[in-house]
């Protein structure tokens, strides 16, 4: 029996965190093949990238991540609220 996920919204907290997580993830990668080796010789075959706008990159990442503090911050307040429910019983 889900006890947890059928009362609470920890499993979609739970599940925000990781697609936040992938997000910060992978625009943080975006970020970082931007700035690495600008005079790096292309890998054949490779689909050439676009170019990056970093203010915009930088300003995804800020949001990814606010986003991802905030669901962790709900998801910390949830399991707080499971506690002590369960330690008044």
């Amino acid at each position: 029996m889900d006890i947890v996920g059928r009362t609470t919204q920890a499993n979609k907290l739970k599940t925000g965190l990781d697609e936040g997580a992938a997000r910060v993830r992978s625009i943080a990668d975006r970020i970082a093949r931007a700035g690495a080796a600008p005079f790096s010789i292309p890998t054949p075959g490779a689909p050439a990238e676009e170019p990056l706008d970093l203010e915009i990159e930088m300003t995804r990442l800020a949001d990814a991540q606010l986003r991802y503090d905030a669901t962790a911050k709900l998801l910390q307040k949830t399991y707080e609220g499971l506690r002590l429910s369960i330690r008044d019983r």
